[in-house]
């Protein structure tokens, strides 16, 4: 490993470890770092630390690193700057699911309050079943541009799906744009316990085949000269980003942007490799989201703005940038 991932790595860990005590020290009420240990010094703190804040940044932390892995594992897929975990439609099937389930007051009596994430994540997952099926009847030999395309299409119809939704809707318009909109507010430990596993599983799946995208990086047929069974290693990638991507709009709603900005900053500095752009992605993410959601319950307290909004604001003029260099670059 060189001395410039090194540094990397480092430097992604102590921004991580800095902007979890931020997120858990600063808010309405001072909580300080001493209260994690010492809970009769002041048990107010240490009930809103354990119970509130340390719940909420953990959230954060595995949302923002799913999105940023499932992006930096889908731009390496499809070789394109502009793609993310959303490409493909799969956050818009399992934004479906959930709004299906606020809409029609949808409740399974064994599941409970586990419905909403439960809808959202069959959501996610017919729709990648459904957007690689179609691929496949269109292109058998399943090309990038025919997912993207694929995607866009199923994409747009799923939003058209939520906007009727959202258009017949009455006492439950409030919470449908919340839930759109990205939120880790109130979710507390159930929360985090339902998307852990979720983001081990997927992680694995996309670190056992870093070599695989490495070797695609440089077009299908030079990856099958490589060894690389391409049909399969696409399947297994994009099945395992779309896990993380669905675990996470399951348990946060919708949050843009992240699995863009993230990988392809990281790709910017550091290169393509994806044994480190993964990782690396995975950190920064996690430090990502975790910052965004302190300033949206910082910036005009006590009110309290949708993470989805802090993450747009920072990703529309980063990806009108890509694009735009993108677009300057072919014409040149």
């Amino acid at each position: 490993m060189t001395k410039k991932y090194i540094a990397a790595y480092v430097l992604s860990i102590a921004i991580l470890l800095v902007s979890i005590w931020c997120g858990i020290s600063i808010g309405s009420v001072s909580v300080p770092l001493s209260t994690l240990w010492d809970a009769e010094a002041n048990p107010t703190a240490y009930s809103i630390l354990w119970h509130i804040r340390m719940p909420r940044v953990i959230l954060a932390a595995l949302v923002g690193a799913s999105l940023a892995i499932a992006g930096a594992a889908f731009q390496g897929l499809l070789k394109n700057p502009l793609a993310d975990p959303y490409t493909l439609g799969i956050s818009s099937g399992a934004s479906v699911g959930a709004v299906f389930t606020l809409f029609f007051s949808v409740s399974i009596p064994v599941f409970g309050l586990f419905t909403l994430p439960i809808f959202s994540m069959a959501g996610a997952l017919v729709t990648l079943l459904i957007v690689l099926g179609f691929a496949r009847v269109i292109d058998r030999t399943m090309k990038m541009e025919t997912l993207i395309l694929t995607g866009i299409i199923f994409s747009s119809f799923l939003g058209s799906c939520i906007s009727l939704m959202i258009a017949l809707t009455g006492e439950e318009l409030r919470s449908i744009m919340g839930w759109l909109l990205g939120s880790v507010s109130m979710r507390g430990w159930p929360y985090v316990q339902m998307i852990l596993p979720f983001v081990i599983i997927g992680t694995m799946i996309l670190w056992f085949n870093r070599r695989e995208l490495n070797a695609m990086i440089y077009g299908e047929e030079r990856a099958k000269y490589l060894g690389v069974d391409v049909k399969r290693s696409k399947y297994i990638i994009l099945i395992g980003g779309s896990m993380l991507t669905g675990a996470a709009v399951a348990v946060s709603g919708t949050i843009g942007f992240v699995g863009l900005v993230v990988p392809h900053m990281v790709r910017m500095i550091l290169g393509a490799d994806h044994r480190h752009l993964l990782l690396i992605s995975f950190l920064n993410g996690a430090s990502l989201l975790v910052i965004c959601d302190l300033v949206s319950r910082t910036i005009i307290a006590p009110t309290e703005l949708p993470i989805g909004v802090i993450t747009s604001f920072i990703g529309a003029p980063v990806f009108a940038y890509i694009f735009f260099k993108q677009r300057k670059g072919r014409v040149a």
